[in-house]
């Protein structure tokens, strides 16, 4: 089974007019999740892909999610997601780690527009299976993924059940 973002973003307890921020948001299945809950909190979706951003602005609309604002960025630069500093309660990166090259640069920009106190949730493959998921040689495991996080001062938390062929885990950014 492939990983469930509505029961993910249940694990990430996300309240009532939080910002929240969903970073290589793709065609955007976490941001709607998340945006039912936050209601009239804001849902940044981040991709670098115009048309995964198209399509969510069509499934939002359907939906009538109006909560939902698309921005065409790169988490790889700086105020690359063209979110404002400090702004962000809580930021989704999922299926992200394994795709950019500069996993550093990412973390930097994530902790840019979060606030003090915001959480992230991660999550991503765990493993490679014969052509599901990511080339085994791109998998950024659950062991890289805690070393990155702390090595830019943001502590784990809690780990979540994010499928039978991901992990996830949810980190604080103390500020």
């Amino acid at each position: 089974m492939f990983s469930n973002p509505n029961k993910n973003i249940a694990q990430f307890r996300l309240t009532h007019g939080m910002n929240v921020a969903d970073i290589g948001s793709g065609s955007g299945a976490y941001a709607i999740a998340a945006s039912e809950i936050i209601g009239d909190g804001v849902l940044y979706a981040v991709d670098v892909q115009k048309e995964m951003l198209s399509i969510l602005d069509s499934e939002a609309k359907k939906l009538r999610l109006n909560n939902i604002r698309t921005i065409w960025g790169d988490v790889e630069r700086e105020a690359g997601t063209k979110i404002a500093d400090s702004v962000i309660d809580a930021c989704i990166l999922s299926n992200v780690l394994f795709q950019i090259d500069n996993k550093d640069a990412c973390i930097v920009e994530v902790k840019r527009i979060l606030k003090p106190g915001g959480k992230v949730l991660v999550v991503d493959w765990s493993d490679s299976w014969s052509g599901m998921g990511p080339h085994k040689d791109l998998v950024h495991s659950e062991g890289q993924t805690y070393a990155l996080f702390e090595k830019h001062k943001m502590k784990p938390v809690e780990e979540i059940m994010a499928g039978d062929h991901h992990y996830g885990i949810i980190f604080k950014y103390e500020g």
